[in-house]
């Protein structure tokens, strides 16, 4: 029987008890129903039940440099320098040795209650700088690696062109990103011919950042792109340094949100990943927009990217999304929780992204994270209710920050509390339990292949 029956499952109206979940064998749920008897014979959840969250921003291939860049270099480390060290590991990945990290990371986003991930594909040529044989072969490899995991995945090829503003000639190290719109768009023919979108797969564009595409290549990505996908997922990188939108205003006289405001049609299907300086007029055209922005907050601070001025964003109704992006984290509550304390230390007050419908933050980001994540995937994810998937997470009734508290807090004790283990008990993607009592049926096959991957990028 494709059954589940929790005791208390927070819907799209809030908490709710005796909830009977039913999905059909495509993994969608065909009914969701509060006040129910529970069938015989039925599982039950051992905890309350909680929407999957997605994950809306990762370079699945960075999981593998975590830990390793977390040293002064040079006088002054900023996030151009560690780019120079990331450029040097990208250099040396190969299709086995991604597959390896990809499927290891993927395991650990289930068990951190990600059900899905958009995945910024950018490492697409071989060493040389040339194509495989099969121009989609690393990004066939990621998607795999997902299939195998059992997490839902948006994949989104990357257009990179250029090594800075005004068309500046790529560097050698950036050679093995390179595409042309048509060149992606034929890589993106050849993915999809071969492992076609399904319900837990689906494919979206990715400009790289208004550094490295020009106005007309991003227009002519666009529109071969909408020729062959119905409004697909489109992810940008925009505004994370400053030394970026300074360079965007000495170029183009605007400042880059601004700049693609003013000359896209930026709607709900986009995302607009690290938008974190912007000032007050980009804000309230975003926030009009309805366009996500993607926010990746343990990244953001490792590598001393800045703050979002997330309040008066979500309060002018703007949509955010997060992600774990390089992976020096991978834990949405972890994202959550920098989101809010970020705010308290730059505003110097507690409880800042609260809201007068919502007195609790972590309920108030929990439920924007699932909606701006679900529409950056482009994928029926992120509540539990008829039509969408059957993607969800159980927390742990005997966990202490669960078990006898009042239902208003669970919320805020799984964000907030870092006491011992994981609350996150058990996760369902599709209706198939892939996270049973916190572990994952292949994790130990596949945590010894990342290690053997990781020493390979070392030697």
């Amino acid at each position: 029987m494709n059954l589940f029956f929790a005791d208390h499952a927070r819907l799209p109206d809030g908490w709710r008890r005796d909830v009977l979940i039913e999905w059909n064998d495509d993994g969608a749920l065909v009914r969701v129903e509060a006040d129910s008897a529970a069938p015989a014979g039925v599982e039950r959840a051992k905890g309350p039940v909680l929407p999957g969250m997605p994950n809306l921003h990762s370079h699945a291939f960075q999981r593998a440099m975590a830990g390793l860049t977390e040293y002064r270099a040079s006088a002054a480390d900023t996030f151009w320098s560690w780019r120079d060290l990331m450029y040097r590991f990208a250099a040396k990945i190969e299709p086995g040795v991604l597959a390896d990290i990809a499927h290891w990371l993927y395991i650990e986003m289930l068990k951190a209650g990600y059900t899905s991930v958009c995945e910024f594909h950018y490492v697409h040529h071989a060493n040389d700088g040339g194509p495989y044989a099969n121009r989609a072969e690393l990004a066939e490899r990621v998607v795999d690696s997902a299939e195998r995991a059992g997490i839902g995945i948006t994949m989104l090829p990357v257009l990179y062109q250029y090594s800075g503003f005004g068309n500046a000639a790529p560097r050698d190290d950036q050679r093995r990103f390179i595409n042309t719109p048509d060149s992606l768009l034929h890589l993106l023919d050849t993915l999809a011919q071969a492992r076609p979108e399904n319900g837990s797969r689906r494919y979206g564009v990715a400009p790289h950042s208004l550094r490295a595409v020009s106005g007309e290549s991003l227009a002519a990505l666009l529109e071969g792109f909408d020729a062959r996908f119905d409004r697909g997922p489109v992810h940008i990188h925009v505004a994370e340094q400053l030394a970026e939108v300074d360079a965007c205003i000495a170029q183009t006289g605007q400042r880059p949100v601004q700049w693609l405001l003013d000359r896209f049609d930026v709607d709900a299907r986009w995302c607009l990943v690290h938008a974190t300086h912007i000032d007050a007029a980009e804000l309230q055209r975003l926030a009009a927009s309805r366009a996500v922005a993607g926010l990746c907050l343990t990244t953001e601070a490792n590598l001393g990217d800045g703050v979002f001025p997330a309040r008066d964003y979500l309060d002018a109704g703007g949509r955010i999304g997060i992600g774990s992006d390089s992976h020096v984290g991978v834990d949405w509550r972890s994202e959550l929780r920098l989101f809010e304390y970020g705010q308290r230390l730059w505003r110097r007050e507690r409880n800042v992204l609260a809201s007068a419908e919502s007195s609790r933050p972590a309920d108030r980001l929990f439920d924007a994270a699932l909606d701006g994540g679900a529409s950056a995937s482009g994928r029926r994810i992120g509540a539990l209710a008829a039509g969408m998937r059957a993607d969800w997470i159980v927390l742990d009734e005997a966990h202490a920050g669960i078990g006898g508290h009042p239902c208003e807090s669970w919320l805020s004790s799984a964000v907030f509390c870092e006491h011992g283990e994981t609350p996150i008990r058990d996760v369902f993607t599709s209706g198939r339990k892939v996270i049973d009592a916190r572990r994952h049926a292949g994790e130990e096959a596949a945590l010894g292949r990342y290690r053997e991957a990781v020493q390979t990028l070392l030697a």
